[in-house]
């Protein structure tokens, strides 16, 4: 929200002395953001004036149109002789006042101004746009043409008010008020103790039963509605400069008086508004709930196709604005713009077709129907971002008078006597609280009067000793429960002001067992080359079906939110693999193809029975009991790790030819993980969901005696690859570490170091194609006993005809040692055929050859 301080100084008598900077600490101090102050005008130097265009030569030697001019300045240049100008726009003919800036002034961005010789003339000086002074977009790309009444020879820095500081506030989800000027400006007088000269305190008509026809069908949607009516309205009539100003410091382009109005009325008071011309509605005006199927055009030219949810303002013929969003291009307003003239020759435009009645909207929608229907159409605009953080229902009426009389004032109308006002009954929001409670949220003793006050300069009613009753105002609609009004009274008297009290944790607690697994696990990838990724936990359930899980998967089974961030994403993962992929996605189309990422996090996999989670108190730490209800209501959330892997995973170099990323790779990165778990992980064979059947190893654990899967690693089917537009032959693995670090003994062991020799013998066994490697290893293992260190596959081999069909051979290397002498040949041999033994009476193995 830009807030400029000669707008807000209307509202508070702010000392003459303070400057925006002034304004911004006092603002930020009272917990409004503050982001910047912006200086209007402060490098900009006269002779900035205004002047009459008195003739106009056309130049047409040269590539593009230019335009020699002398300009009346008046005294302003010391002669009152005509000024020469040389100009290339088009926008203003004979007659025109223009603003004209003379040799000796400085524009914006340090641009001095002197008499030059261009295009075969000297030009003393310039006619000015408004980008040239820094005004921003008037609509016209081209110069300034200035009302025929305007002043030759006036200083035209003040008249278009270009010296101004604009204070630039991030304005949060809650904090739907200060979306306006009258908001900003009550936290102002606030600040600085001084009174509020509320704009919104007018003198409005009651409703009669002369007003425009309005039905409103959807009571819980918009619960308030008023109309207005002006007819008579002059299609000559302009914006004045004073409102133009404005609303280019507040960041929006002036279009036309009737558009100008309902915007500077809604920046000023909050209140989003609506101009109808009269003559294109036809009927009842409406509001319901879209038809599924209907379709909308709206001010943007775009055509829309309504969902049921959707709210829409309705006529005769049907809908004819998307409430609280957009209004439809079929009862625009067709005033006359700014400039009157097009942007290429002077050609006057027809004002038969101007609109000349306008029914005003002011109407109070529900903030959640119009979030979704503006995320839903990808369409924020200033109106839905008011109405999504709340507007206040008790300011339509003062909005629509507000734009009534600058309609009469500006345009020359004259306001129809019928006023129209559909209201959904509803009382006043009252909060009961203990005075004392703002004192146990702080750890400050503030006394009930403080709290009193506090509350009261927001606008609250207070009645009470010890238990208050508090009546919000209408302005503030995330004011639900004591700890809001706590939060009100702790940041009115001063966040800074709160002591700084260390917690005091006791000795001896470091990081849990749990922490330290989740750090050594990082390391550990990250010292194999993987770049930890971490990613938003939300996810759109489409992602399944391009993963291509079966139908009653149970990572299909989702935590969806209620208000989720973006509508395209609606859901909690269940799995670390689609943020993980879609950070491999971006990378690799902004040119890096060798990546290796991972992540470690939670997912969400919701509980059987669905229960509503209580509010846990914040003036005492929460019981055990009470903690553990909340954790029975969330969701179970475990921790996982995940890696993929696309591109080389060894570069080529002068050391070598390096080698593609695989599915080996993968698994790898899981043995990694479990080794750092101190958990003994089984790899086989097996298939499921995004890998491919061929090339996927699923991960187990043995728990209690019976193996559980806890992940698959391998390479990704290309069917995925291509729904999820990856490279080619991209690898990914994710297990659960939670269930790792159970079965993990969780304590780093060193490697031993033995004094005596080691006795290695190889082994290769032939068996049946469909045997996993995993198998025979296992065998060889416990068939070796306890002199078996370790054991490697270091060769597979295939050749129907030396081995016999759907016969492969497994080659191995076994490490054998004894920790107390020297093993000998027999020893060594005599183990290896125990393994053997035991591998053949398992698997069917035979020794080869």
């Amino acid at each position: 929200m830009r807030v400029p301080l000669s707008w807000l100084r209307e509202y508070v008598d702010l000392p003459e002395t303070e400057t925006g900077r002034d304004v911004q600490a006092k603002l930020i101090s009272a917990g409004l953001e503050v982001e910047t102050v912006e200086q209007l005008g402060a490098d900009l130097k006269g002779p900035l004036v205004v002047g009459q265009v008195l003739t106009i030569e056309e130049l047409t030697e040269f590539k593009k149109p230019i335009r020699f001019c002398t300009v009346d300045v008046g005294q302003a240049n010391g002669t009152g002789e005509p000024q020469e100008l040389i100009c290339g726009a088009r926008n203003f003919q004979v007659g025109d006042k223009v603003v004209v800036v003379l040799p000796g002034a400085v524009l914006p961005g340090g641009f001095a101004i002197a008499a030059r010789k261009t295009y075969g003339r000297v030009s003393h000086g310039m006619i000015c746009s408004t980008s040239e002074l820094g005004m921003g977009d008037d609509g016209t790309h081209g110069i300034i043409v200035l009302p025929p009444e305007t002043e030759v020879g006036k200083d035209a820095i003040e008249l278009l008010e270009l010296v101004d500081e604009v204070l630039d506030i991030a304005v949060t989800a809650n904090r739907g008020d200060c979306l306006s000027i009258r908001g900003v400006a009550r936290e102002t007088a606030i600040a600085y103790g001084r009174p509020l000269r509320d704009p919104a305190l007018l003198d409005v008509p009651g409703p009669n039963a002369f007003g425009y026809p309005v039905q409103v069908s959807d009571p819980i949607g918009c619960d308030r509605f008023t109309a207005r009516t002006v007819t008579g309205l002059s299609p000559e009539a302009r914006s004045p400069i004073w409102l133009q100003r404005r609303l280019q410091k507040v960041g929006m382009r002036p279009i036309s008086l009737a558009v100008d109005i309902t915007n500077y009325v809604m920046m000023e008071l909050g209140q989003p508004l609506h101009a109808y011309d009269r003559n294109l509605v036809q009927g009842t005006i409406g509001v319901r709930r879209a038809e599924e199927g209907e379709k909308l055009v709206t001010l943007d030219g775009v055509e829309r196709k309504l969902h049921a949810e959707d709210l829409v303002i309705t006529d005769e013929r049907g809908p004819i604005g998307l409430a609280g969003v957009m209004g439809g291009a079929n009862t625009e307003i067709a005033d006359l713009p700014q400039s009157r003239m097009d942007s290429t020759g002077g050609t006057p435009i027809d004002v038969e077709n101007a609109t000349t009645d306008v029914v005003i909207e002011a109407a109070h929608f529900d903030q959640v129907a119009i979030a979704r229907t503006a995320r839903r159409h990808k369409l924020s605009s200033e109106a839905s971002r008011r109405f999504e953080r709340g507007v206040d229902p008790a300011a339509a009426a003062a909005a629509a008078q507000r734009t009534v009389d600058l309609l009469v004032l500006l345009a020359g109308g004259t306001a129809e006597a019928g006023v129209t006002e559909v209201v959904t009954p509803s009382g006043p929001h009252t909060i009961t609280s203990p005075a004392d409670h703002p004192d146990k949220v702080a750890g400050v003793e503030y006394g009930r009067e403080t709290v009193v006050r506090r509350l009261q300069e927001i606008g609250c009613d207070v009645y009470g000793q010890d238990e208050l009753i508090v009546t919000v105002p209408s302005w503030r609609p995330d004011l639900l429960e004591p700890n809001d009004l706590a939060e009100e009274v702790i940041r009115l008297e001063g966040y800074e002001n709160l002591p700084s009290t260390l917690p005091k944790p006791p000795s001896g607690r470091g990081l849990t067992h749990r922490q330290r697994l989740h750090r050594r696990v990082g390391r550990a990838l990250a010292g194999a080359g993987y770049v930890e990724a971490p990613n938003y936990p939300f996810v759109g359930e489409q992602v399944f079906d391009q993963l291509g899980l079966e139908a009653d998967d149970p990572a299909r089974r989702v935590v969806k939110l209620v208000n989720p961030l973006n509508d395209e994403e609606p859901a909690l993962r269940t799995s670390l693999l689609p943020g993980l992929l879609g950070a491999l996605r971006r990378n690799d189309g902004r040119g890096s193809h060798d990546l290796a990422l991972f992540e470690t996090g939670l997912v969400f996999q919701p509980r059987e029975e669905q229960r509503v989670a209580g509010h846990l108190p914040v003036d005492r730490r929460p019981t055990d009991e009470e903690i553990a209800s909340l954790n029975a209501v969330l969701p179970e959330q475990p921790r996982h790790v995940a890696v993929v892997l696309a591109g080389a995973r060894e570069q080529a170099g002068w050391w070598g030819d390096g080698r593609p990323a695989g599915w080996a790779d993968a698994v790898e990165a899981a043995r990694v993980v479990a080794r750092e778990a101190g958990a003994e992980l089984i790899v086989r064979a097996g298939q499921y969901g995004p890998w491919h059947p061929g090339r996927c190893a699923e991960l187990a654990i043995t728990v209690d005696g019976a193996e559980r899967v806890i992940g698959h690693a391998g390479e990704l089917h290309p069917r995925v690859l291509k729904a999820l537009g990856l490279p080619g032959r991209t690898c990914a693995m994710e297990l659960d570490l939670d269930a790792l670090e159970q079965v993990g003994d969780g304590v780093a062991q060193a490697p031993s170091i033995s004094t005596f020799p080691v006795a290695t013998q190889d082994v290769a066994l032939v068996v049946d194609k469909p045997v996993p490697a995993a198998e025979v290893e296992a065998a060889l293992r416990e068939g070796a006993g306890e002199l078996l260190e370790g054991i490697r596959l270091f060769d597979v081999y295939v050749n129907d005809e030396q081995l016999g069909d759907g016969k492969k051979s497994l080659a191995y290397a076994l490490r054998f040692r004894a920790g107390d002498r020297t093993l000998t040949v027999d020893e060594a041999s005599a183990a290896r055929d125990a393994a053997v033994a035991l591998a053949g009476e398992r698997t069917g193995a035979v020794l080869r050859g």
